[in-house]
């Protein structure tokens, strides 16, 4: 009897090291822990105060990668292989019984998140984590090694997939000239004064769209400033009288919206600087709280962040193209020459041309992306500022957001209406196409 209960303890325990403990296939299965390791990986941006188009790049091949395992366990959802025209297959393992493809979602958004951010190794403390949960919650050895066999293999191809985008060759592209004489041109912007960010972005591999130039804004009005009637004089003085007047509720918008990665503080002779989500961090940040108040399950919300990621990055190259074709003089610059050296925006210019406004431009794209799976009048808070210390607002719509978030630009004194409202109109066209491209879950 004795040895009888041993021989059975033994089989038990036996038995249970070759089945996944289910405790174990739920916890990786929840959308919630996805949504916290997007998190995981803007706050790595965050701190290391990537430009916002830089940090959509970041963002873009981790989600896909991700999302690529989801559709690789999942038949109800398509991989994006030729949906991205140049994305290659994943690599075909027969060979592998065992793959927890949740796991090996997570796994492979941090180690793309991990080796596209600088500095690398930066996220390899979550990866090890998710691996010791993996072990201690119960997953089998099997299970644990053939899932981050296949993550690795994922991984290996995204990352070579990801160097032929041409962002190597675009750090060494020429740089922005500055004409001081030249009426209209963009020029440098206090406090720092820096050079023009990323000018040869529009030379970057997009994802959906055709090329940067598929999509473009009409021209802006020609920058007179002696004629009081003219289009632009008007538009400019719109922006120093709304500067001069704001309420409560605009400078909530304003800051709410503000999304600068680098924010410098100049008191007396004091400078020092504060961080935040770039604009893409702060929607990423949103489309994970939208999922959870929807209930989205794992697989659903990587798909969402693949497919917010996309759109986000592609509205970047095309809004950059624009930017650097009209070159275009920020309000700052022309207020504090022509019309008051007193007058400051209620927020930090950005060091880059004015036309079109980019968080316009990328935040229509991704609203139409997210109305096609939300609807038109999907309501939540959205409480992604409040560790900066900024009060909550209500997310009426995808749309309606993405209108504000252009207004924004406005009451921050940095844009000029038209900025706003041709980048709105561009970047619905470009979400539109891309909503209208993208098939990830099949239809039942």
């Amino acid at each position: 009897m004795k040895y009888f209960c041993i021989l059975l303890f033994v089989f038990c325990l036996f038995s249970c090291q070759q089945t996944d403990n289910p405790q174990a296939i739920a916890y990786f299965n929840r959308a919630d822990l996805y949504s916290k390791t997007v998190k995981q990986l803007n706050d790595i941006v965050l701190m290391n105060n990537f430009p916002p188009m830089i940090a959509s790049r970041n963002y873009v091949y981790a989600c896909i990668a991700g999302y690529e395992c989801v559709a690789a366990g999942d038949k109800q959802f398509n991989s994006l292989h030729q949906q991205i025209k140049h994305l290659p297959a994943l690599p075909s393992l027969p060979h592998l019984t065992a793959v927890n493809y949740q796991l090996a979602a997570l796994l492979s958004l941090v180690k793309v998140g991990n080796a596209v951010t600088f500095p690398e190794g930066s996220l390899m403390t979550v990866y090890n984590s998710l691996l010791h949960d993996a072990d201690s919650l119960g997953l089998t050895k099997k299970t644990i090694n053939q899932t981050t066999e296949f993550s690795d293999s994922v991984v290996m191809m995204i990352l070579r997939w990801s160097k032929k985008d041409a962002y190597a060759q675009t750090r060494s592209g020429v740089k922005y000239t500055i004409k001081e004489n030249e009426i209209g041109r963009w020029v440098p912007t206090p406090p720092q004064y820096m050079d023009a960010v990323e000018p040869n972005w529009a030379k970057i591999r997009p994802m959906i769209i055709d090329s940067a130039k598929q999509f473009s804004a009409l021209p802006p009005p020609i920058v007179d400033i002696k004629n009081k009637n003219s289009a632009y004089y008007k538009a400019l003085l719109e922006v120093k009288t709304i500067g001069e007047q704001l309420t409560t509720e605009q400078k909530h918008i304003a800051s709410f919206w503000d999304d600068n990665p680098f924010k410098i503080h100049v008191v007396g002779h004091v400078r020092y600087a504060t961080k935040s989500f770039s604009p893409s961090g702060h929607w990423l940040n949103i489309i994970g709280i939208a999922a959870k108040h929807n209930n989205d399950n794992f697989n659903i919300t990587a798909a969402l962040f693949a497919q917010g990621a996309i759109a986000l990055f592609d509205a970047f190259i095309s809004c950059w193209q624009q930017k650097y074709y009209a070159n275009y003089v920020r309000p700052e610059t022309m207020i504090a020459k022509h019309l008051s050296t007193e007058w400051n925006p209620f927020i930090q210019t950005p060091p880059f041309p004015s036309y079109v406004s980019g968080h316009a431009t990328i935040s229509a794209a991704i609203a139409e992306v997210m109305t096609k799976h939300f609807g038109e009048k999907f309501s939540f808070i959205d409480t992604s500022l409040l560790e900066f210390g900024i009060a909550n607002r209500q997310i009426v719509s995808f749309r309606m957001a993405a209108e504000e978030a252009a207004m924004s630009r406005l009451y921050g004194g940095i844009h000029y209406r038209f900025d706003n409202d041709e980048g709105n109109t561009m970047g619905k066209k470009i979400g539109l196409f891309i909503a209208q491209k993208l098939q990830l879950e099949k239809k039942k």
